[in-house]
């Protein structure tokens, strides 16, 4: 049995006004288009629904009991065709967001936020987890769009790098703030918070302190920027952080921050990258905020370099 969308609505029209005239002038077709429609549905379904007098159709039994599944089926037809609109709208549909703490704290929440503003039926979950997790997320497929440490290179993952400038975090009101830039001699021996060993920025901090010969005083030692950060805005010592970290910082504080950002020579980057599932198509809300979320990053970059 092949019914048509179009057989359904005309038999429904022709119960609710009791006339194929009627029923022609409400769907804007002829009468010999509906009787020939309603032909058709009979003969589809292999049963007269309606005995014929005098040019009249008069529903049978069977007919008012197909009716109520008519109706039904077309709400439920409408309602398919009004969802499918909507997300082709991008207005309905899942968005599953992974990133880093350094993203988590403001900077993936605004863009999420700003993304769906004006569109009240889109469920959305934004993870926040460390770097590795993140890229574990979107090679699994179990997150569409992830933000987080540039990973090595793997087949499941498409990815897009943007490298952040590091700068030095110190407290407002320090001596070094006069500077235009902050230096390992200038830090040499005060405390710092720094990452574990294996981060690499933590890595380059060391190293360009040996390189100039500068003693470096690692007082803290932390998973991430967040917490270093505030320990400098309790005036405890400095860090070299990422750029990300710093404006989400500003943003997050404004002028209610007691932290104040330089740059750093040398220069110190860190890696990040936007991340997709390789080995499946995105949905176009997937993709359209990617797009978004790209230009915010770049955004955000500009700012990073700025300091």
């Amino acid at each position: 049995m092949n019914l048509s969308f179009r057989q359904l609505q005309t038999f429904v029209a022709v119960m609710r006004t009791g006339s194929v005239s009627e029923a022609g002038r409400s769907l804007h077709r002829t009468q010999p288009a509906i009787s020939a429609m309603i032909a058709g549905l009979e003969k589809e379904i292999g049963f007269p629904l309606f005995e014929r007098e005098r040019g009249r159709l008069i529903p049978k039994p069977e007919a008012h009991f197909f009716m109520e599944e008519a109706e039904f089926l077309l709400d439920r037809l409408t309602r398919s065709t009004r969802t499918l609109q909507e997300i082709g709208n991008l207005q309905k549909g899942r968005l599953r967001v992974a990133c880093n703490p350094a993203a988590s704290s403001f900077f993936m929440p605004r863009v999420v936020a700003g993304f769906l503003r004006d569109r009240p039926e889109i469920e959305a979950s934004l993870m926040m987890r460390s770097s590795p997790v993140v890229t574990d997320w979107i090679a699994s497929q179990q997150y569409d769009v992830g933000f987080a440490e540039t990973p090595e290179p793997r087949r499941t993952i498409r990815s897009e790098e943007f490298e952040f400038p590091c700068v030095c975090a110190l407290p407002k009101g320090d001596p070094l703030e006069k500077k235009p830039a902050i230096t390992p001699e200038d830090l040499d021996g005060k405390p710092m918070a720094m990452l574990f060993d294996e981060h690499k920025v933590t890595s380059q901090t060391r190293a360009a302190f040996e390189e100039t010969g500068a003693r470096l005083n690692r007082r803290f030692e932390l998973r991430t920027f967040l917490p270093a950060l505030q320990l400098v805005a309790e005036g405890l010592g400095y860090t070299i952080c990422d750029g990300l970290s710093a404006v989400s910082h500003e943003q997050s504080f404004g002028s209610q921050s007691t932290v104040v950002f330089r740059p750093f020579e040398p220069a110190c980057v860190i890696s990040m990258s936007l991340m997709q599932p390789a080995n499946r198509p995105l949905s176009m809300l997937v993709e359209e905020f990617s797009n978004e979320l790209r230009k915010e990053i770049l955004d955000l970059l500009e700012t990073a370099r700025s300091f």
